[in-house]
């Protein structure tokens, strides 16, 4: 087709276009230079000097427009010019060329061309060009905080979590000394290393223990070269923090799992190379092929120190779930990402298919549209399209498969391990790590400990077992900040009584009876914490129990007067230094009605607050009142403005009751006397928790006075509890004598109310066998046998109806006959009814 001529537009053409634009609700002045898609504007174009073409009926503000399209028009809508795009940023001359490329004027002639779309009724745009200069700030995922009842469930996990972890070591420190597992290992210890091993007594103690130093140093060569770790061990456990992370999971032998989605499945199926060592013959086994993991190897190099005649420690950092809430979770699943873990061969290999089959459909869409007269057709052989060409991409695929050869699989675990050797150095009587699988190190206690930023790998428990399966908890050993960081992941701060938990729990593995080397361990642990540096950043000052930050203390928690500052810590790069004070200069602060019901202490007279409290708001209820909900430990004072004043232990003193005189006791106002602790009993009165006392007092007529010993709070009110009576001294005999009447009254009232409820039964019981007698008086004995009989089996059929359905009809079920129904005949002339009997 000819292109047509410049110039060659004329004003009917111009009309046209003209009310093409007026249907579509677009004004002539919205014209604007650039063409639709493939379709050619109609009206005399000129060039311009630039090279550029313009319209003949374009308005000077539009031919400025169309040299600069960033600038607005007045006169034409914004959203409009905003949303036409361009086909190609070459010049108009390359655009024109390219108008009439892929347009199938066949098609045309044959009417299977696609209808033109339907113009659209004008619509009213807004442009907001504030939102589009505004960045959109990325949402960050925040934890959900825990729950009380969740963070009690993960406390319990964590304990029953230690307690399996513990039994699992246990078995493996108990296969380490196999007889078996040993004689496999002695074939590959040669005699000069055990002659090292085993310095003789004769040695100094410097030469002893460098002999020891020798020995390892080239046990660790000899140990390097001949395990082999072909399996994966043990990992720090990881809380999933949604329940659907766990549906259709499929954990990879990649460090961070991998989920892949599969249709209708739930699996959470472990690592492919997981540790498969679960019973005493594979760990022989193990010995024999010196294959496995990292943790097998550590524990047959524990057995092989063992056979050497080194006294040998298996040390274990067990990992089990976090107790606390800041702890990493495990991976969320992200869809799409199937093929994340795969190794770089299979990642390729998944390309290649994914290549192939993406081939296989643009041949099948070749071959469908091979009647239409396209011009990447006409560019090419005319029946190029029929061909069908077979991919080389799955033939050199099954190549690479056949040719492949199978090479060792690296596993990626943490570069910390987690088992590893203590052996005893005899010349210092101390212990000593030793890791030949890992680090490869020994004599460096601190280069075991995993960063926080790990994972896969938490020290937090390290337990020793030894070949006389006794344990200790060696931690303080191998963390570096065991107050300011590891403590915080261990049951005792986390749990109440946790310490005395976990005590409990390593009572079993505890020696009988310590020795002297055990003693001498228990100071150097001892000595290692107390060595402990201060703290360098804030956040590990929070409940330290050595040191503390004025920005930590709680609210009912003061400094003394005279504390001295032990050092400073910088409180961000820019922040000031801030004081840093020791645990026992801190004290804590009550209100003068805590002390006097708590301890029996009253402030002394013009004490000055340390503190005051800013007055926390209560809630109020749905009548108005305070909340029920209060905690009974809020402040009850009321300070006015300024707040409620507390004070220490140093302000207080014991409170003194009045003294009894002449048998009368001191009561307040609502007629009782206050004995919150043993020391508020005046002085010359005996307190006694009887509950007969005070009927007994009053029964003698001796002065006394309730004894009030707290309050039973339910929200914010509190019921009185009274425990007892105070009376004077000279009157307790007499009181106890009572009292001791009263309940033996007290217990004949009871056995006499036994009795006579025993009576009115066995009077009914002897009631009913006389009527029996007379009931079967003149029977005979087999008559009175058959009728007991008849009245069993009735009784057992009672049973069985009990428990079917009845099958009588019910009242509203009946059908009632055109004569009568229900029973009953209609008489006509009186429209009454008769019963039928």
């Amino acid at each position: 087709m000819a292109r047509p001529k410049r110039g060659a537009g004329k004003m009917g053409e111009s009309d046209i276009y003209g009310d093409m634009l007026a249907e579509a609700g677009v004004s002539a002045h919205a014209s604007t230079s650039e063409r639709p898609l493939k379709r050619r504007r109609a009206g005399p174009k000129t060039d311009d000097v630039d090279g550029e073409t313009k319209d003949v009926n374009s308005s000077p503000a539009q031919l400025e427009h169309q040299k600069n399209p960033d600038v607005k028009q007045d006169d034409a809508p914004a959203p409009m010019v905003q949303t036409m795009e361009r086909e190609s940023d070459d010049d108009d001359d390359e655009d024109e060329d390219m108008e009439f490329e892929d347009v199938e004027f066949e098609a045309w002639l044959q009417g299977d061309a696609k209808p033109l779309p339907e113009p659209q009724a004008p619509q009213d745009l807004e442009l907001n060009l504030t939102a589009a200069m505004t960045p959109a700030k990325r949402q960050i995922e925040r934890r959900k905080p825990l729950t009380r009842e969740e963070k009690e469930r993960r406390a319990h996990v964590h304990q029953t979590h230690l307690l399996c972890l513990l039994s699992h070591v246990a078995r493996r420190n108990h296969w380490c000394n196999d007889p078996k597992v040993q004689q496999s290992l002695q074939a590959h210890l040669p005699e000069k290393i055990v002659t090292l091993l085993n310095p003789s007594p004769n040695l100094s103690q410097f030469g002893r223990t460098e002999s020891l130093k020798r020995g390892l140093g080239e046990l660790d060569k000899l140990w390097k070269a001949k395990f082999e770790i072909t399996e994966r061990g043990m990992r720090r456990a990881l809380w999933a923090e949604d329940v659907n992370q766990l549906q259709d999971v499929r954990i990879s032998a990649d460090p961070e799992p991998t989920f892949t989605f599969a249709d209708g499945s739930r699996q959470y199926e472990l690592p492919e190379d997981m540790e498969v060592c679960h019973d005493r013959e594979d760990f022989r086994a193990a010995a024999r092929t010196l294959q496995g993991s990292r943790d097998v190897g550590a524990q047959l190099y524990c057995a092989l120190l063992r056979n050497a005649g080194v006294r040998a420690r298996l040390v274990c950092s067990l990992q089990p779930l976090a107790c606390i809430s800041g702890a990493p979770a495990l991976a969320k699943p992200k869809k799409g990402l199937a093929t994340a873990s795969l190794s770089k061969e299979d990642r390729v290999r998944a390309s290649m298919a994914n290549h192939e089959k993406m081939s296989k459909a643009a041949r099948h869409e070749i071959t469908a549209a091979a009647g239409s007269p396209t011009a990447r057709r006409r560019l090419g052989h005319p029946g190029a399209a029929s061909f069908n060409f077979e991919s080389q991409v799955g033939r050199s695929q099954d190549k690479a498969k056949s040719s492949k050869i199978k090479t060792p699989r690296t596993i990626r675990e943490s570069p910390y391990p987690i088992y590893w050797v203590e052996i005893l150095d005899v010349g210092h009587q101390k212990w000593q790590p030793v890791d030949a699988v890992v680090t490869h190190t020994f004599w460096k206690p601190k280069a075991v400990e995993p960063p926080i930023t790990d994972k896969e790998n938490v020290l937090s428990y390290v337990v020793a077992f030894e070949g006389d399966d006794t344990a200790r908890d060696v931690t303080r050993r191998y963390a570096k900040a065991y107050t300011a960081k590891t403590r915080r992941l261990r049951v005792e701060t986390n749990v109440q009584g946790g310490d005395r938990w976990w005590r409990k729990a390593m009572r079993p593995f505890r020696r009988r009876r310590p020795e002297n080397l055990d003693q001498i361990e228990d100071q150097e642990l001892a000595g290692a914490e107390a060595r402990e540096p201060m703290p360098r950043n804030v956040q590990d000052f929070k409940n330290h129990p050595v040191y503390a930050l004025e920005r930590h203390l709680r609210r009912h928690e003061v400094l003394l007067p005279d504390a001295t500052p032990s050092g400073t810590v910088a409180a961000g790069t820019k922040g000031p230094l801030e004081k840093v004070y020791r645990r026992k200069d801190v004290r804590v602060g009550k209100t003068a009605d805590k002390w006097y019901r708590s301890q029996g202490r009253e402030v002394r007279p013009l004490e000055i607050p340390v503190k005051w409290l800013p007055k926390r708001a209560r809630p109020r209820g749905r009548f108005g009142g305070l909340d029920d909900d209060e905690n009974e430990d809020e402040d009850d004072d009321d300070g006015g403005q300024n707040g409620v004043p507390i004070f220490t232990v140093d302000q207080t003193e014991p409170y003194v009751p009045p003294v009894v005189r002449n048998g009368k006791v001191p009561k307040n106002k609502f007629g009782n006397i206050d004995v919150y602790v043993p020391s508020m009993v005046p002085k010359g009165a005996v307190h006694l928790r009887m509950e007969e006392a005070a009927r007994a007092a009053h029964i003698i007529g001796v002065d006394y006075a309730p004894a009030l010993t707290g309050f039973s709070f339910k929200g914010r009110t509190g019921t009185a509890v009274l425990t007892g009576i105070v009376v004077a001294v000279e009157y307790e005999e007499a009181i106890l004598a009572v009292v001791e009447g009263l309940r033996d009254l007290a217990d004949e009232a009871e056995e006499e109310r036994k009795r006579l409820v025993t009576m009115r039964w066995w009077r009914r019981f002897m009631m009913g066998l006389r009527i029996r007698e007379r009931v079967w008086a003149g029977v005979s004995e087999e008559e009175r046998r058959e009728a007991e009989r008849d009245a069993l089996m009735n009784a057992e059929m009672d049973e069985d109806m009990a428990d079917d359905e009845s099958d009588l009809t019910e009242e509203f079920d009946m059908e009632v006959d055109g004569d009568g129904g229900g029973g009953f005949l209609v008489d006509d002339d009186e429209g009454g009814g008769g019963f039928i009997p």
